[in-house]
């Protein structure tokens, strides 16, 4: 055997090792050499926007905000072992696809001044309980970030931020996260059917202001360098027990407020299938919650719940003092909670979100997530 032949493997090695110590983010200027095990190429993080199924304590910090969870009951059963600011007795779906995504830490809140520096790195959530895509959402919870607040907190302080840490272009960084969206329940619940929208608007022109409005800001984030969103379906929100409460003579859902659940949900589909949206080389998951909570509450046994009307907490009612939505402070929670859709008077408990993100995440089944799953979504 030939000096050349002996030589080929170790040739061959050298080229092998040129390639793996080359940089990974090939045609952008920007981007630094890979970190360890840190590569350009692999879903870091989330970026969070929407309202209180989403959020996971930006509202602690609204002085003059109504809808805070930061007191027990919430929080009961979270790995802190105490109240953060979700809406829930431990994680939220947010929390949930991280662990599945295997993030190594919860996603911090946009408004916690330590939200700052390398903490920003796997993601920010800027999700605010009571607000909605509409900018006059949720003016009766006292203080809220609207959606359209939220996507400038990212662009005008998280971004550049998140340029200077990850040393990456956005452009080049952004198309590395997802962008998970839940925002829409509270233009219905805490607008439209309080009287607040124009006058005489119909409840599918109202709709359809509410989608246009959510496919602009999702531009938005795609203009800035997103390119993998999930968008969350709204919740059948009329069989929650506030709705119940409220129409103490139904002896069922509230069919007016899942109908136009279900019409929003109907226009988000028609807008990702759109030509329209004009965000080439992205993809939009819509995660029907609608489809699959109503799942659970239509035969609750098989996914191990008995209790698909009560609230788990003792909620204070709007004839008391309260709203009819949210935990007392201090009160009680049921001692098993797996068995309770619901938490309090609308937020179901960690049960049900589990649920949620394991059929985000990977479910096969087109009538819950489309047109692929998360997992799917996050390693494309």
């Amino acid at each position: 055997m030939s000096l050349k032949t002996k030589s080929a493997p170790f040739f061959l090695l050298m080229i092998l090792t040129f390639v793996f110590l080359s940089p990974i983010c090939n045609g952008d200027q920007y981007c630094k050499f890979a970190r360890k095990n840190d590569e350009c190429t692999k879903v870091k993080g989330m970026f969070v926007f929407g309202s209180s199924l989403v959020d996971n304590g930006n509202n602690n910090f609204l002085v003059k905000s109504l809808a805070k969870a930061n007191y027990l009951p919430y929080g009961v059963d979270f790995p802190l072992l105490e109240p953060t600011g979700r809406f829930t007795n431990g994680k939220n779906v947010i929390d949930l696809l991280g662990d599945h995504l295997k993030i190594p830490t919860y996603i911090p809140s946009f408004n916690d001044p330590s939200t700052k520096g390398s903490k920003i790195i796997h993601g920010v959530n800027f999700a605010s309980g009571g607000s909605g895509i509409l900018d006059d959402t949720g003016a009766v919870a006292g203080e809220v970030i609207s959606l359209n607040q939220q996507i400038r907190n990212f662009e005008n302080v998280t971004l550049p931020e998140l340029e200077e840490q990850a040393e990456c272009n956005s452009k080049e960084s952004l198309k590395n996260y997802l962008f998970v969206v839940g925002s829409g329940g509270n233009d219905y619940s805490l607008n439209y059917f309080l009287g607040l929208a124009s006058k005489n608007i119909t409840i599918q022109d109202f709709t359809a202001n509410l989608t246009i409005t959510l496919s602009h800001q999702l531009k938005r984030l795609y203009d800035m360098g997103a390119r993998k969103f999930v968008v969350m379906a709204l919740y059948p929100n009329g069989c929650s027990p506030m709705a119940r409460a409220r129409n103490p003579n139904a002896t069922d859902c509230i069919q007016i407020l899942n109908d136009a659940a279900q019409l929003f949900n109907t226009n988000l589909r028609t807008l990702v299938d759109s030509p329209t949206l004009q965000m080439p080389d992205s993809t939009i998951v819509i995660v029907n919650a609608y489809k699959i909570i109503m799942d659970i509450l239509q035969n609750p046994t098989p996914y191990g719940f008995s209790d698909t009307k009560n609230p788990c907490c003792d909620v204070a009612t709007i004839q008391k003092g309260g709203t009819g939505t949210l935990c007392k402070k201090g009160g009680n929670a049921c001692s098993d909670r797996n068995d309770n859709v619901y938490f309090d008077g609308l937020h179901p408990t960690e049960a049900v979100n589990i649920v949620l993100a394991n059929k985000a995440f990977s479910s096969n089944l087109i009538d819950e997530v489309y047109p692929t799953n998360v997992h799917l979504l996050s390693i494309v």
